[in-house]
């Protein structure tokens, strides 16, 4: 009798158990039968905005639905994350945090730095985007031995746009200071590059740091003059801009997009957006789109994602500790 009702209980758990799985599988074969949002931390028309866009548009194609990019900047990306936390974990909200959000300053916005998977389920990688320098032109600094040789003899009175404290842009410019031993003045911008970028063309501010598609149509109008690039090697699509590294050996910055979801996603939805989302980010006619503005797509598993937000966490955790301190 005991042997029965073993076998009675353990039917009975798989039947119970079985509808929960069908839909959990059926949510992932209709998935999406409707508009998806995805959640964009950036100001509209900075370089991980336009990047989201990009991805939104590659999606629609292959699901055959609207993907929209609903943008919630400010706080450096603490009001992005809590919109996107509070979403339903259905796969019809998702996010794309930019790095700053996984190593913003606890001071700035308490709410971060995220964390994998503690906060968000990761699905997959979207895209590089190296940071540029870009002058004023009025003052006559074409290269970054030149930006450098100026600020050593006149300490503090370089000027630099800050598009968000904790922001890629913020520490690029921080490791800058303290590579090349000097001292720029800090103003700070809360609304993305546009603001600041009038500043540095009308000579207010001297220079800004930015990914490339935040600051591409200053630099096609003449209003602000790239110096260098922070990617390890010259690119292709700028061969005449010297990278920050020939001046400064190993010198590196990136700014770079993931893809996650509300914890609680069910696993076959995660696992087909993000089968679609590798789909994308290796198209040819999408990485020539993303590369024409300065960023460079590659396909990453969500346990690569999970591994790669770990490692850079730790590669900036040094100038993060400095900040604070300061």
């Amino acid at each position: 009798m005991k042997g029965y009702q073993y076998w009675f209980s353990i039917a009975g758990l798989c039947l119970l158990t079985l509808p929960a799985a069908s839909l959990a599988y059926a949510q992932a074969g209709d998935y999406p039968d409707k508009p998806v949002t995805i959640i964009s931390d950036s100001a509209a028309g900075a370089s991980p905005d336009v990047a989201a866009r990009f991805v939104a548009d590659g999606l629609n194609k292959i699901w055959a639905q609207q993907v929209v990019v609903i943008n919630h900047p400010g706080a450096n990306g603490s009001i992005a994350a809590r919109f996107a936390t509070e979403a339903a974990p259905d796969g019809y909200t998702l996010f794309t945090p930019a790095l700053s959000t996984f190593v913003a300053l606890p001071t700035v916005a308490p709410n971060l730095p995220v964390k994998l998977p503690r906060d968000f389920l990761p699905i997959g990688f979207i895209a590089d985007q190296p940071m540029f320098i870009a002058m004023d032109p009025s003052l006559g600094i074409t290269t970054l031995p030149q930006l450098i040789d100026r600020a050593k003899k006149e300490p503090g009175k370089i000027s630099i746009a800050l598009t968000g404290i904790g922001r890629m842009t913020h520490l690029t410019g921080e490791l800058l200071q303290t590579r090349a031993d000097i001292k720029l003045l800090s103003v700070p911008y809360t609304r993305g590059p546009a603001s600041a970028l009038g500043d540095v063309a009308s000579g207010r501010v001297s220079l800004i740091i930015e990914g490339y598609s935040g600051i591409i149509g200053s630099v096609k109008a003449g209003q602000v003059k790239l110096i260098a690039v922070a990617s390890p090697e010259r690119l292709p699509e700028f061969p005449d801009l010297p990278t920050v590294a020939e001046t400064i050996p190993g010198f590196s910055a990136a700014g770079w997009l993931a893809l996650v979801a509300p914890v609680g996603t069910p696993a076959p939805i995660i696992n087909k957006v993000s089968a679609d989302l590798s789909k994308v980010v290796s198209d040819a006619d999408f990485k020539n789109r993303l590369a024409a503005t300065g960023s460079y797509s590659r396909a990453m598993t969500p346990e690569q994602v999970l591994a790669f937000v770990a490692k850079e966490q730790q590669t900036w955790l040094p100038v993060l500790q400095r900040i604070s301190n300061e």
